[in-house]
C-alpha cells in the first residue's frame, strides 16, 4: 500500500515532513510551496493518493497515538492504567502525566504534546478538502474516495482533541490568515462538527477495503472503510448520549458478518484480523507496531528511556478470575526481584522479525460494548439486549454470562468494567471513560495521592492545557482553567 511508486513515496513523504515541520503551531501557518498542500497534488490520481496515503504512514511512526510519547501512553499514566517506573525523573514529561501534575510556563509545556501534531494533520486534511472538492482532473471513484477519507480522518482528530482539551478552535480551512485569530468553540459545536463529517464520510467511502491505486478490493484493512466511519459515528453518538443513534449505528458495524467477526484473543491485533474496522500498517522497516516496541519490557527491565511504563496494580486487579485476556494479553518479567506486567496484546518487539502485526484504531469488540451501553441506557433492545451484548465479549474471554444485578446502573457499571479489561491501553478509552461518565474525580481522588505521594487530586486536570506559543500568537485564546 505505501510504496506503489517510491520515487512518487519519497517526494510526498518530503512533503509531508516539510509541511508538519512549517506547522509547530495551529495559528500563523503559511503553507510552503512545496507541499502536499499545493493543489496540483490532486490534480492526478497518484499523487492525490499518495497525500492521504503518507497521513497514514505518518501516524503509524508513532508518537501521537500509538507507541512512545503517543496517546496511549499518556492517556494511560494519566488514567489508573500504567505504573511510571521509579528511575523515570520527577522532571519528566511522563511523570508530570502520571502524577496528574501538568504545567505549562518556563521550559514545561507538560499537557500540549498531543496538541501541535494533530492540528497538523487537520492542516493537511482541511487542505485536501479543499484541494479534492476543487478537482476535476481525478477519477471520480478516486476523488469520492479520497474526500470520504479526508472527512473521516478530521472527524478522527477532533474527536481527540475535543476529548483531551474541551472547548477548542476548529479550523476547517487551511487559510493561515482566518486560522491566526481563531476563538475556541464549544465542545457542543465541535461534536456537531464530527458528527457531520462523519455522516459525509459514510456516504463517500467505499464499503469494501481497496489497495494502493483505490481501484481495486484488497485484504488489507488499512485505508478507512464506510464501515470505519460508521463504527466511528456509533462512538461519537454514544459520547453525546445519543443512545439510539449509537445503536443504530453499532448494530450496521455488528451485522456486517462478512467482514468483521470477534477474533480469538490472539488474532484480535493481528494484521487483517477478523475483528480489524481500521488498522495502520507498520512503516518503520524491520519492526511491527510502536505499540509493542514501548510496552514490551525486556528481561533486564524497565528503563528510563525505552521501556519506562507497567501495568498498574489497579488494573491487573480488575480481571476476574479466569478471564482469558490476563492471560494472553499481559506478560511479566522479574528484573531485581520485582515482578513487571506489561501489555502483550501485541506480541512482537524484535527487530527484523516478520509484519503480523498491525496498529489497532477501531475493532469490533468495542462496537459490541457501546452497543451494550447505548442499549442499557434505553436504545432498543434495553437491559436484555444489553446483557446479551456484554456476554459477547466476556464470552470471548472465556468467563462465565453475566449473573448481577439488573438494574440500568449496576448494568452500566458491568459494561464501563468490560471496557476497562477489554480496551486497556488502546488510544486512551480508559481516560476518556473515566471524564464521559462523569467518574474521573472520584476515580482519581484515591488513585492520584498513590501515584503522587499524597498529592491531591484537581479536577480541573482532566482537561489538558494549552501550549503558550499558540496563546502568545492568537490573542484570541486562552488558557484552559487551572493553568
Amino acid at each position: 500500500m505505501y510504496s506503489n511508486n517510491k520515487n512518487l513515496r519519497f517526494w510526498v513523504l518530503l512533503s509531508i515532513g516539510l509541511a508538519l515541520g512549517s506547522c509547530k503551531k495551529l495559528v500563523e501557518v503559511a503553507p510552503p510551496i512545496t507541499t502536499v498542500t499545493g493543489a496540483s497534488v490532486y490534480n492526478s490520481d497518484g499523487t492525490a493518493i499518495a497525500a492521504l496515503t503518507n497521513v497514514y504512514a505518518t501516524m503509524s511512526t508513532g508518537g501521537l497515538y500509538v507507541g512512545r510519547n503517543g496517546l496511549s501512553e499518556y492517556a494511560g499514566l494519566s488514567a489508573d492504567e500504567l505504573t511510571l517506573y521509579d528511575g523515570v525523573p520527577v522532571s519528566s514529561t511522563l511523570s508530570y502525566y502520571y502524577t496528574n501534575k501538568l504545567f505549562v510556563g518556563g521550559t514545561s509545556s507538560a499537557g500540549t504534546e498531543l496538541w501541535s501534531p494533530n492540528y497538523n494533520f487537520l492542516f493537511l486534511v482541511n487542505s485536501a478538502i479543499e484541494s479534492l472538492n476543487a478537482a476535476n482532473s481525478l477519477t471520480p471513484s478516486i476523488k469520492q474516495q479520497l474526500l470520504g477519507e479526508s472527512y473521516f480522518l478530521r472527524a478522527f482528530f477532533y474527536f481527540h482533541l475535543v476529548n483531551l482539551f474541551g472547548d477548542i478552535p476548529m479550523p476547517l480551512t487551511s487559510n493561515y490568515k482566518t486560522n491566526e485569530s481563531l476563538h475556541k468553540m464549544p465542545q457542543s459545536q465541535i461534536w456537531q462538527q464530527i458528527i457531520a463529517d462523519l455522516k459525509n464520510s459514510q456516504s463517500l467511502l467505499n464499503a469494501n477495503y481497496l489497495d494502493g491505486t483505490l481501484l481495486s478490493t484488497t485484504t488489507e484493512r488499512v485505508r478507512p472503510t464506510k464501515g470505519a466511519a460508521t463504527a466511528l459515528l456509533a462512538r461519537a453518538y454514544l459520547y453525546t448520549a445519543s443512545y439510539d443513534s449509537a445503536q443504530i449505528q453499532a448494530t450496521n458495524v455488528i451485522n456486517n458478518a462478512t467482514l468483521y467477526s470477534l477474533d480469538t484473543l490472539n488474532g484480535v491485533f493481528l494484521k487483517n484480523s477478523n475483528e480489524a474496522i481500521w488498522q495502520l500498517q507498520p512503516v518503520q522497516a524491520g519492526w511491527n507496531t510502536p505499540d509493542a516496541e514501548v510496552f514490551i519490557i525486556p528481561s533486564t527491565g524497565p528503563t528510563n528511556g525505552s521501556w519506562p511504563v507497567y501495568l498498574s496494580s489497579s488494573l491487573l486487579g480488575s480481571f476476574e478470575p479466569g478471564d482469558q485476556r490476563r492471560l494472553q494479553w499481559v506478560d511479566s518479567v522479574v528484573a531485581a526481584g520485582n515482578t513487571y506486567y506489561y501489555p502483550f496484546k501485541y506480541k512482537s518487539a524484535t527487530f527484523g522479525n516478520p509484519v503480523t502485526e498491525y496498529e489497532m484504531m477501531l475493532r469490533l469488540g468495542e462496537q459490541y460494548l457501546i452497543r451494550a451501553e447505548a442499549e442499557a441506557n434505553g436504545a432498543t433492545g434495553g437491559i436484555a439486549s444489553a446483557i446479551a451484548d456484554l456476554n459477547m465479549i466476556r464470552n470471548r474471554a472465556g468467563l462465565q454470562p453475566y449473573i448481577g444485578n439488573t438494574g440500568q446502573e449496576d448494568i452500566l457499571h458491568a459494561i464501563l468494567h468490560e471496557r476497562q479489561v477489554e480496551l486497556f491501553t488502546e488510544l486512551g478509552h480508559r481516560w476518556l471513560d473515566l471524564k464521559r461518565t462523569s467518574l474521573v474525580d472520584s476515580i482519581m481522588a484515591s488513585v492520584t495521592p498513590v501515584k503522587a505521594a499524597g498529592a491531591p487530586w484537581r479536577p480541573f486536570q482532566q482537561i489538558y492545557p494549552l501550549p503558550i506559543k499558540d496563546l502568545e500568537t492568537d490573542p484570541n485564546l486562552n488558557q484552559n482553567t487551572g493553568y
